[in-house]
């Protein structure tokens, strides 16, 4: 779909004959049925029982449903999240020292509500706002990013891409996820004169990406890097730039991912294991990917039950983090891994519609470069989990237990949100929505007088 088309127009938002949000009336027949003339014609409406194909198209393309569906695919994955944080570590957070089955979910919990509060914030501020924050936020993510190399660092699992301040951990790294969104988009957008020259463009931002990236690949995160790197490439991809440029890009990417993996005896282990080297659990890099698949085939159709899971009995490392889907899988199965799957497609969905409809060249980039954060994420991390790719490391967005990640990826969302509401159509037909108080109170009963 070319980026200037529109949506054919609704009749409940506006028209061009009538009023934004006015239904208009019927327009009388050429005979009145009063001097014996014809009866107007009517067409058969589907009952209240039956499903309205056309109507539930014309929902999907309105200019409402960017923002609506964002706001519900986003608040169902987050308190789905929470359900499955909470069922997945019950057992190590009470083993763990913590002396309750509910630290680990506390902990998610209140993280959730600091990314619903940043969420909100970010939902509220115009497009202009988020141009101007793109290099604070740059410059704010890669002095994050350097203070992981310094006695604030700290390593998890042979990954040095975490600080501790005042007890708390957070990853930089997800900072930097949506710095190389903003910045992207704000400098492609800048040069777009330049776009069919792209060593213009490439020239100012090539060496700001991988600055970030190589910072994140120091620290042993070849997942994250990864997520960064496609993140990138997607807002590239959408700004037009040639395919030739893209093709060197690949091999180069292709290279150094070998290299990363080559020299790594970690790496290595996963990777062959991903290739089917394991013999058994205790082969090196199978013990994760076997009992990840031992939960799912535990799961079978429809599961053992919410909060059922035995896999989470010390038996799958990470089990409610990079491993969450297994135990979604285990606990609720075919069903609940269908639904958290359809959930992100209603994400992907909702931000082309986006990138397809809107005018403004910076906010088809930017929510191009949420939706390939949000979607590579995902992908890497449930095709790790079933085995379609190595392990790589990297969290289930909005459904993982860590904080870092979770708020920035609402914030991320809540970006792309504010961008679904300020445009134009989408503005003018939620101003003419009744608010929730009106409607509230428009189905309570009034008291006459008696």
């Amino acid at each position: 779909m070319s980026s200037s088309s529109r949506p054919r127009l609704r009749p409940w938002t506006c028209s061009p004959a009538t009023a934004p949000g006015v239904t208009p009336s019927p327009t009388p027949s050429a005979r009145s049925t009063t001097t014996g003339g014809p009866e107007p014609v009517t067409t058969a409406s589907p009952t209240k029982s039956g499903f309205d194909a056309r109507s539930f198209s014309q929902r999907l393309t309105s200019p409402v449903a960017p923002y609506y569906l964002l706001l519900g695919a986003t608040t169902l994955l987050l308190v789905f999240g929470l359900i499955m944080v909470l069922s997945a570590s019950s057992v190590t957070s009470y083993a763990g020292g913590h002396g309750s089955a509910y630290a680990v979910f506390n902990k998610q919990a209140m993280f959730a509500v600091i990314g619903v509060i940043a969420a909100v914030i970010a939902a509220r501020l115009p497009v202009a706002w988020w141009k101007r924050l793109a290099f604070p936020i740059y410059g704010l993510a890669l002095a994050l990013q350097m203070l992981v190399f310094s006695p604030l660092g700290v390593n998890v699992l042979g990954n040095t891409n975490w600080i501790r301040v005042a007890g708390f951990t957070m990853q930089p790294s997800e900072m930097g996820k949506l710095a190389i969104v903003l910045i992207c988009a704000v400098v492609l957008e800048r040069k777009r004169r330049h776009l069919a020259r792209p060593k213009h463009v490439l020239i100012v931002l090539v060496p700001m990406v991988l600055l970030l990236l190589g910072l994140v690949m120091a620290g042993h995160d070849l997942g994250t890097t990864m997520v960064l790197a496609l993140t990138a490439g997607a807002v590239l991809w959408v700004a037009g730039l040639n395919w030739k440029f893209f093709g060197g890009a690949l091999a180069v990417a292709v290279v150094a991912l070998g290299a990363a993996v080559k020299f790594s005896g970690n790496r290595s282990a996963r990777f062959d294991a991903w290739l089917g080297t394991c013999v058994n659990e205790h082969t090196a890099g199978c013990y994760q990917k076997v009992h990840g698949l031992y939960a799912m085939a535990d799961g079978g159709w429809w599961g053992v039950g919410l909060g059922a899971s035995r896999e989470k009995w010390f038996w799958l490392p990470e089990a409610h983090n990079d491993f969450i889907f297994a135990i979604v899988g285990e606990e609720l199965g075919l069903p609940g891994t269908l639904a958290v799957i359809g959930l992100y497609a209603v994400l992907g969905y909702a931000c082309y519609r986006l990138i397809a409809t809107s005018k403004d060249f910076f906010v088809r980039l930017a929510t191009a470069g949420v939706m390939a954060w949000i979607l590579a994420q995902a992908m890497i991390n449930i095709g790790s989990v079933i085995g379609l790719l190595p392990i790589i490391g990297v969290p289930l967005p909005l459904m993982s237990s860590g904080g870092s990640a979770l708020v920035m990826a609402l914030v991320g969302l809540g970006m792309v949100i504010s961008f679904a509401r300020n445009e134009p159509e989408c503005k003018a037909a939620l101003a003419q929505r009744p608010s929730m108080v009106r409607r509230t109170l428009a189905v309570m009963p009034t008291h006459r007088n008696r």
